[in-house]
Formats: structure tokens, sequence, C-alpha cells
């Protein structure tokens, strides 16, 4: 299985047979989540804590040390969401409830592994970082925060993208190794997402793409749970 996705051998076209709505890719999916929250359950959060030590010892080891050989600097990249039918106002109310319910924090990615917050504000995170399997710190997203990203040349004028959050990412010991800026503004029609990015400069560039398709899914199914919430 390779990385990046490819073109199918062949073009299977689902002529009859199922009565409801969707494709065979729609079918996949579906059943892909229902096994994944099988297991996800199943195994509970130490338990899968334990299932992946190893591989997140390999991971941290890799964030580690590209901060380190990045001396602090940072390469950022910005995945950008159009949404119709929910404004952004109404989405970050829904986030910021919804960073309390590990449940729905986990089921926006498969590749989220542990996703819960901590009495200092803090979100521990185990997820995938490119191919590695890292565990992180997630800061709490206070307006102090911000304090770095008014420098970044990511931020969009506050008149169009009122709704801004910035955090850093950072190791158990306190190394950062990464940072995120998210930025919302409303349209005529919903709003815009501009998801923000930052990893240490010395990370291979597929690592950053991979984590910019990474936004695309988890906040895509944000969006999504927040529309239906309200509905």
């Amino acid at each position: 299985m390779t990385d990046s996705p490819t073109s199918a051998p062949a073009d299977v076209t689902l002529v009859s047979g199922p009565t409801g709505a969707g494709n065979i890719d729609d079918f996949e999916l579906f059943y892909a989540r229902r096994a994944l929250g099988r297991f996800r359950a199943r195994l509970g959060r130490q338990g899968l804590l334990d299932l992946l030590a190893a591989d997140i010892d390999e991971g941290n080891a890799f964030l580690r040390e590209s901060a380190q050989a990045s001396g602090g600097s940072f390469a950022g990249g910005t995945t950008v969401l159009s949404t119709k039918g929910l404004g952004a106002g109404e989405f970050v109310a829904w986030m910021d409830k919804a960073f309390a319910d590990e449940e729905v924090l986990l089921s926006a990615q498969p590749e989220h592994y542990v996703m819960v917050g901590q009495a200092n504000g803090s979100v521990h995170v185990v997820e995938n970082v490119g191919p590695h399997i890292c565990s992180f710190y997630l800061g709490d997203w206070a307006a102090e925060a911000m304090a770095w990203a008014e420098d970044a040349d990511e931020l969009l004028p506050k008149a169009d993208f009122p709704y801004k959050k910035a955090t850093n990412l950072f190791l158990s010991d306190g190394t950062v190794v990464g940072r995120v800026l998210i930025q919302f503004g409303e349209t005529d029609e919903g709003f815009t997402s501009s998801l923000t990015v930052y990893l240490p400069t010395s990370c291979p560039r597929d690592v950053l793409e991979h984590h910019l398709r990474h936004f695309a899914v988890e906040f895509r199914n944000w969006i999504v749970a927040a529309a239906a919430a309200r509905s």
C-alpha cells in the first residue's frame, strides 16, 4: 500500500444490488469506520497506548530530532475549506465544546488514537504525523498563544477572519515540535476555514503534505458534526 492515493487499475461501476444511497467508496468508508470504532472501543485508551508504545517512542524521537536539527525554525502549509450552510461563529462555538468530548475528537480522523483534555487546559494527542505515530500536547488555545502568530505570513486580516486560534505542539519534556494557526471567516453562504500547520524545517515535505490532508479530513468531519448537532 502506498502513502498517496493512486488511480484504480480498473474502472468498476455498481450496476445494481444495494438499494441504499451511495457508491462502493461510500460503503467501504462506512464499514471501515465501523470496524475502527469497534477496535477503539475494545482496546480503550490505555490499550491503544500500550499497543502503540514502540511506535510512539520512534515517532517522538523523529519529532524531537527534527526540532533540534531545525533550531526552532518551522515551515508552514495551509489547507483551506469552504463550507455552506453553517456559520463560522456557530462552528467555533461548537468546537470549543467539542474539545471536552473525547469521542467527538477521536471520530474525526481514522489516525486519531488518543485526544483527551488535561487539567491544565492542554490536550493530549496521539496521532500520525506523516508516517510517524506521535504523542504530543496541544496548548490551551488561550489568547496569549496568539503571540507568535502575530508575525506569521499566514495571518489573515481580522476583519475577514475574526475567529482565530493558535497553539504550540509540544512533547512531554516541553520540546516544541510544531504549531497550529486556524482562522475562520464568514461568507455569504457559510464560512471559510484557513488551517495552517507548522512543522520543523528539517521534516521531509511529504510529512507536511500528509498533515494538510489530515486537516482536510478531520475538520470536514468536525464541520459536518457541528451542522448535524445544530439540526
